[in-house]
């Protein structure tokens, strides 16, 4: 579940809530009580870099690795 930003418009608040993406937006303050909440965009905790998991995991589908030399020299007889 994402955690998602909340702050009031009205005082100033800023609140982190764990929600289901299914769930509603929250709209009451808890520290006003004023139905002032906004929604905040934030920048993602991690970050997905290099060639990637894909590359060195399931590119074959679950088969065995291809020797490349053994490939190279049955091509060349």
């Amino acid at each position: 579940m994402p955690i998602y930003e909340y702050k009031c418009k009205s005082c100033d608040h800023r609140m982190e809530k764990l929600q289901r993406m299914s769930d509603d937006a929250l709209t009451d303050c808890p520290a006003c009580e004023k139905p002032e909440l906004t929604k905040l965009v934030s920048a993602a905790g991690f970050r997905l870099t290099g060639t990637g998991w894909y590359e060195t995991d399931f590119k074959n589908k679950g088969g065995k690795p291809s020797d490349t030399k053994a490939d190279n020299n049955k091509t060349s007889s």
